[in-house]
């Protein structure tokens, strides 16, 4: 179970311990209202920490793509690399072969 459920699940444990509370005693009018209240930023802080925790997701999806997309484009890049490596050593080869075939032309 990840933090944030764990974290979920034990404030929906309080929100359920509150409503019993108020439901079950009879407190003041102060205390009553201030469990209301309490409960109340109780919830809200959950839906705060609901909504960041989907920005933090979409973050992260944009992350983890755009991270695939670099390695790919980094793949790509390579490879044309190597690419351009190989032709680099075939011209030469071919290069060095010519200027053997001119210096036993020459002699």
């Amino acid at each position: 179970m990840s933090i944030i459920e764990e974290k979920e699940k034990n404030l929906n444990q309080l929100i359920n311990k509150l409503n019993s509370i108020t439901l079950t005693y009879s407190q003041p009018n102060h205390e009553l209202e201030k469990i209301k209240h309490e409960k109340s930023e109780i919830l809200r802080q959950k839906n705060e920490l609901e909504r960041k925790n989907q920005e933090l997701m979409r973050e992260h999806k944009y992350l983890k793509e755009k991270i695939q997309n670099l390695q790919l484009e980094i793949k790509k890049k390579s490879e044309l690399e190597e690419n351009f490596n190989q032709e680099i050593d075939e011209l030469t080869q071919e290069t060095e072969n010519l200027v053997s075939d001119i210096e036993k032309w020459q002699m």
